[in-house]
Order: C-alpha cells, then structure tokens, then sequence
C-alpha cells in the first residue's frame, strides 16, 4: 500500500536524533515551556526573520490566540476562505465573532484578494489567507486591502512551513502567522503542538499571557487565558526535523515535478506554481470531474489518495446555522466537488509515484 504520508519512514531516518532529543527532555525532568520550547521558539523566529515566536499547543489555539491578541471579539467580522480546515473559521465563532467567506481562485486553492473587498464592512476587524495545501496566497493585495481598512491580517499557515511569497516566507506579511505541528505537516511533532509568529512585541507579549492561564506570575492572572503550552517533547521532536527542513521541502517539490511529468490526462487539473511563490507541497492535489473513479481505481491497486475538502466551510452545518452568507462561491463549490489529493512526503520513492502515476494515467 502507498499512503498519504509515511511517519514510520521519517522516523526511522532520524531515528538516532529523536530518540536522543527525547531521551535529554526525560532525564532533565522539565516537561513545560521548558528549553526547547525556548529554544524552538528562538530557531524559528530566525528561521523566518522576525523578533517573535510563540509556542503553543495546537495550529488551532495558533489562530484563537493570534485573533484574540489582535482585540478580535463578539460582534467583529472576520474575512476568510471557505475552502479549508474547519479550524480556520471555528476560531473566528469560538470568540463570538462572525466569520465571513470570500471565495477561491481555483489555480492555487487560495483567497481570491478580488472578493475580499467587496466582503469588507464597518464590522470587519481582521483577514485570514490559507496557504493552502503549501501555496502562498496572493498577498500584496490582502495586505493593501488591510492598510486601507485598517484591518488586521493573520496568515495561517499551517500548511505552508518554509513557502515563500516573493521572496518572503509566508507568515511574515501579516500581523502574525499561525503554524500547526500536527504528524502529517511539513514540519511536525509525534502530536499536537503549534507555533504563531509575530513582529509586534506586545502582540507577543500578550500570546503568552494567553496561552498560560492569563498569567506571567504563578497564581497571578490579569486575564482569562488557556492552557495552550507546546509540549516539552514535541519541541525537542521538532527541533530535530526543523535541521531538515530546507531538505524535506525540496524533496516534496523534486515528487511534485515528477507527478507533473508522468500524468498525463486532459481531464486532470494539475497544481500550479505562480511566479515569485515557492510552493512547499504539504499536499499534491490534482483536480478532476471523474474524481470517484480515479480514487476507486487507485484505491484497487493500493494506492491511498484523500479529499480536502469534501464540503466547503459555508455549507457545513455548524455555520449554516449561523445563518452565515452563501453568496458568490462558485469557486469553492467547483474545487470541493473536483480536489484529489494523491500520496506526498519527502520520503516517497519515484518509483511509487510512477505506480501512481500509472495508475491514474489509465484509470477508466
């Protein structure tokens, strides 16, 4: 069988250096915000250029701190795509706000800067982009749109570790970037655990008053906060593929260029590369109007394949009881029914992805 990802490979590659990392968290005996959570959050903060990084204990809580540091509450609307994890928007409703979807182009998957204006109101307080599947979204004009209003953009990026936008690595453009280190990412713990970063020294300051309960002061809280630490060991297991992680994505975008060499179908949509964007890849998905019968054909011959996302954010029933706008998501609604995510990691061997390849290539 060839599956979506393979852990089990990329643990026994670096199997020397986790078993260590891990083995140094036990016999130190320090399992909260300890020094690799410490020293992740510096490595980090390096890696993409910016004064701040906040460990945190999930991609979700990445995006909950991130909106609440940026004043974001009951009655403020929030502009996001619909075509994404559902904890994108659930953030959003979890504060009591409104989040409203602007839909997708359909090359990259992403926002369409295009639709975000026509979706601004006085109400609106923030804009989140996805990079979705790896992709940078288009954001020069996401962050001119939020000059203009004077609207907060919080990228997430949970997807997207290492993808660059014009040079930049995604998450430095808005006011902070949200990151996920769930198994399956680019860059991942062996569990949950998130990281948000941030130029702005108070926004900073005020996540990890967030994430530790409201407080700074051991039983001395000046807000209501959560329990949201990234996980000692998780940041000693990431610390040890962060030192790859330059290696991981170029291997994700060498299988992306065999794919694009080896299907050839006129019914299959393969993903693209805009100019001045670096995409990383987290997923290799393929758009097509004869999905169900690729997946079953590749399904036959033991090859995995995925949907993400089968039902957009807008008709899923948590927000159309919200009574939630539907307007102009054509987009969304096209991508959703036509998407296939195929099997991609940086330990894929070529020749299963001629398997695949293959497979696809001559699947009824």
């Amino acid at each position: 069988m060839i599956p979506m990802v393979d852990l089990k490979r990329q643990y026994q590659n670096l199997k020397a250096a986790i078993d260590a990392a891990i083995q140094n968290v036990l016999e130190d005996g320090q399992f909260i915000l300890g020094p690799n959570v410490a020293e992740l959050e510096k490595e980090i903060a390096a890696y993409h250029g910016v004064s701040h990084a906040v460990g945190v204990a999930s991609g979700t809580d990445s995006l909950l701190l991130s909106l609440r540091a940026c004043g974001i509450g009951a009655g403020d609307e929030v502009i996001t795509t619909p075509f994404t994890f559902i904890a994108t928007a659930d953030v959003i409703s979890l504060l009591h706000a409104i989040p409203v979807f602007a839909d997708i182009v359909t090359d990259t998957f992403n926002i369409d800067p295009g639709k975000v204006e026509e979706k601004i109101t006085s109400k609106t307080k923030a804009i989140i982009p996805v990079h979705l599947f790896g992709h940078p979204a288009d954001m020069d004009p996401i962050c001119a749109l939020a000059a203009k209003y004077n609207i907060r953009v919080i990228e997430d990026c949970a997807q997207a570790f290492g993808a660059t936008y014009k040079g930049k690595k995604v998450g430095t453009r808005g006011d902070c970037g949200c990151f996920s280190f769930f198994p399956s990412k680019n860059l991942a713990g062996y569990g949950d655990g998130g990281m948000i970063i941030t130029g702005n020294e108070e926004m900073a300051k005020n996540m990890r008053l967030l994430r530790n309960h409201g407080s700074t002061i051991k039983y001395h809280h000046t807000t209501l906060g959560y329990n949201s630490r990234l996980d000692e060991i998780q940041a000693a297991i990431i610390r040890v593929k962060m030192k790859k992680i330059e290696e991981f994505n170029d291997k994700r975008r060498i299988n992306a260029d065999i794919y694009r060499t080896l299907i050839k179908r006129d019914d299959i949509t393969l993903p693209i590369e805009l100019p001045l964007c670096r995409h990383v890849y987290h997923q290799f998905t393929i758009r097509s109007k004869n999905r169900h019968g690729i997946m079953k054909t590749l399904q036959n011959e033991n090859v995995s394949s995925a949907i993400y996302y089968p039902v957009p954010l807008h008709r899923q029933e948590v927000f159309t009881r919200q009574n939630i706008s539907t307007e102009n998501l054509t987009n969304s609604e096209i991508c959703a029914a036509e998407v296939l995510s195929l099997p991609m990691f940086p330990e894929l061997e070529k020749e299963e992805i001629e398997h695949v390849s293959n497979v696809i290539n001559h699947a009824p």
